[in-house]
């Protein structure tokens, strides 16, 4: 393969609903380029895209995949990305690298919720959209509903540059209004006759070209001299227009196809080759230090590594972006996240499982190398002379957690690096080793996600048998009164033995309340000094103010930081449920010593147990962690998930309508959550989404507190 130059590149993203032919029509520019001398199927699983075991045994794309293709004397960068919205990591990685997006649209359905959702990111992280609207020779193929479902999501941006002439199973042709030629394909071999527009579609074709015209030469000044001096633009001039509309996103051409035939293919490949912009003309990206970094190959070399992989017999292959300068083989750089030594021995265009050997890559190609150390997703590696670090690809929220077990204990190390190394390759899967709950949490984008990344892997890589458990809830617990408690603490065994006496109050705390100096206690009015007051940020969130109220020395201060100790153990492991406790003050006030047998063991267990007693006594509360959660749901799918949410003790904020869809915003607390992924695909038959983010702690209703203390304390008398 030749060395390609920054203007000679384009890297695109192939993105759509699950279903759209993203796979398939990878398999057709691969073939039309001549990468491949035979096109493989799905069902046959002999795709270069997924090539994974996994892959096959879903028949659908689990991971994004690097391709390539040299078309038109360009190189096409291609990624083909999964679509299905528990995969969307492999979308969003691949938007950090890619400089145009071909959105597949299914013919049968038009704009469906996963393509709402990815037009959201490709708005997000600002990337052209050619739209593709495939599967046109199926017998449900509906062309016109397709091209108004797109224009109520995407608005009048989309533009048609190619309507078919047949739908359904005598589709074989198209008409191209921005070279104003009919296409006429052979359903056997896919190949294409270029013929005269024929009369009957002539004023169709012209009032479509018309259209394009203007919307090309609405992007530029001089253009639109032209257009208004001539009342028309050649093809060159339309080009220039249709790339700056790309690039600004005020064009979203709209093409035709059936990728399965390869019918239309290559004239998506020539408008990409000759229109879709070169990484040179996109945004310049900057530095986390806000420098540019502009994608010369004059420049000093700097790339970034989006993608990881484990490949049996090969190792970890890392898939990279060359920002700026050139790179070649056995080139040494500098990994600026680990500040360590990194040699790059070989690079290769990268095709799937296959490798192309390469001796150099150029500012803005993709590439692939092996062997690197220290170096993993997210990295910016970097000539020694500079130091370029690239801001992180920022991943989704997680919207999914399970527990994990390993069923023998033995197998625990080997769990922990296997998770490990599952985390690398999808860096959306986040692994907690939760010492509050005291279990493995993983948190992913679903059931299905975490089933076919983690699971799968577990099962058949790593040979690592696990059970996935009920995740806990990460209850807090507080107090809503004042209340005192003492406790003496006393044994003898032999020798010396263990003394110690405390008493103290504890009440809520609350930002900027001020210190009482009078409390009751039994009863009784009783005025307390503060003679040293720590106040402690707990990492879990809230506070503990502990007041130190000994006067007359029944309590040596040596004996206070064992008893501040004791109250902590039991903030952290909450009396109610065992969750940490938060935004308590506690007054030590009395206690007592024994000159022989009083020690730190001693006052820590008298604190920790003076302390429990008095929490249960203060109007404890357990509050529960609530999430904001917005669903995108087809309108005749609404009713089945309002009752669903209801039932979940979810509170609705707001429903509204967007672009063909309802959205619903609710806040849901994370206990009713579960499993919540699997419950809504079977509720919308797989047609709606949602996302969560964190948004507050609540008070959990009183039947709710009841069940959980009765949980807790049935579970610590099993113990």
């Amino acid at each position: 393969m030749k060395t390609y130059q920054t203007n000679e590149i384009k890297n695109i993203a192939l993105i759509g609903n699950s279903g759209s032919g993203k796979t398939t029509l990878a398999e057709s520019m691969l073939f039309d380029s001549g990468v491949i001398e035979r096109k493989g199927t799905i069902k046959g699983n002999n795709t270069v895209s997924d090539y994974n075991d996994i892959e096959h045994e879903n028949l659908s794309s689990v991971f994004s995949t690097v391709l390539y293709a040299e078309f038109n004397n360009k190189k096409i960068n291609i990624i083909d990305t999964p679509g299905a919205d528990d995969f969307i990591g492999g979308v969003i990685s691949a938007f950090k690298v890619i400089d145009t997006s071909i959105l597949l649209l299914n013919a049968q359905h038009g704009v469906e919720v996963g393509t709402e959702i990815l037009t959201r990111y490709c708005k997000k992280y600002n990337k052209p959209i050619i739209l593709a609207v495939n599967q046109l020779d199926h017998e449900k193929a509906n062309f016109e509903n397709t091209i108004e479902t797109a224009k109520q999501s995407m608005g009048n941006k989309v533009i048609i540059v190619q309507y078919p002439v047949n739908i359904g199973p005598a589709f074989d042709a198209l008409i191209d209004v921005l070279l104003m030629k009919m296409y006429k394909f052979n359903k056997e071999t896919g190949d294409r006759e270029i013929l005269p527009i024929p009369e009957d579609q002539k004023e169709k074709a012209n009032e479509l070209h018309n259209t394009l015209v203007e919307a090309a030469a609405e992007n530029d000044e001089s253009l639109m001299e032209l257009y208004f001096e001539k009342g028309s633009l050649n093809e060159n001039e339309m080009r220039k227009g249709i790339t700056i509309g790309l690039i600004n996103r005020d064009i979203l051409p709209l093409f035709c196809m059936s990728a399965e035939k390869g019918m239309g293919v290559k004239r998506i490949m020539e408008f990409v080759t000759n229109v879709a912009p070169s990484p040179n003309e996109m945004e310049i990206p900057l530095t986390t230090e806000g420098k540019e970094i502009e994608c010369k190959s004059d420049g000093a070399t700097s790339l970034f590594v989006f993608k990881s992989s484990n490949e049996s017999h090969i190792g970890e292959i890392n898939f990279f972006k060359v920002m700026s300068g050139e790179i070649s083989e056995n080139m040494d750089l500098i990994n600026n996240n680990t500040e360590t030594k990194e040699r790059i021995s070989q690079i290769f265009a990268m095709s799937g499982k296959n490798r192309t050997k390469l001796t150099k890559l150029c500012a803005g190609d993709i590439g692939g190398t092996v062997k690197l150390k220290n170096t993993k997703t997210n990295h910016t590696l970097s000539d020694s002379k500079v130091s370029i670090l690239l801001p992180e690809i920022n991943f989704v929220e997680s919207k999914y957690r399970t527990a994990i077990k390993a069923v023998n204990e033995s197998d625990e190390e080997k769990l922990g690096e296997a998770l490990g190394k599952i985390h690398e390759i999808d860096p959306t899967i986040i692994i907690e080793y939760s010492k509050e709950l005291k279990q493995i949490i993983i948190h992913g984008q679903g059931e299905y996600h975490l089933n076919n990344i983690v699971k799968w892997h577990l099962d058949n890589l790593y040979k690592v048998e696990t059970n996935f458990l009920l995740p806990k809830i990460p209850y807090r617990e507080t107090i809503t009164k004042i209340a005192n408690a003492d406790y003496r603490h006393k044994k003898q065994s032999g020798g010396s033995g263990q003394f110690g006496e405390v008493h103290l109050i504890i009440e809520p705390y609350k930002e900027g309340a001020s210190v009482p100096t009078h409390f009751k206690i039994d009863g009784k009015e009783t005025k307390l000094s503060v003679r040293n007051r720590e106040e402690h940020d707990l990492p879990w969130g809230g506070k503990l103010i502990y007041n130190n109220c000994i006067v007359g020395g029944s309590i040596d201060a040596r004996f206070m930081p064992a008893i501040l100790k004791g109250v902590m153990e039991k903030i952290t492991e909450g009396p109610l449920t065992g969750c940490y406790a938060r935004d308590i003050c506690v007054y030590v006030y009395d206690g007592k010593m024994h000159p022989v047998d009083s020690n730190e063991v001693s006052f820590k267990i008298a604190g920790r147990t003076a302390f429990s007693e008095a929490f249960k006594n203060a109007g404890p509360k357990i509050m529960e962690p609530v999430y904001s959660i917005e669903i995108l749901v087809p309108s005749d799918r609404m009713g089945d998930v309002m009752s669903d949410l209801q039932g979940r003790r979810a509170m609705i904020e707001g429903m509204n309508s967007e672009r063909g869809f309802e959205k619903i915003s609710a806040k849901v607390p994370l206990a009713e959550m579960n499993k919540y992924s699997t419950s809504l695909s079977s509720i919308t038959g797989g047609r709606a989404t949602y996302s969560m983010t964190f948004d507050k702690y609540n008070q959990v209703p009183m039947d709710v507190q009841k069940v959980l203390i009765k949980k807790f304390e049935e579970e610590q008398k099993e113990e």
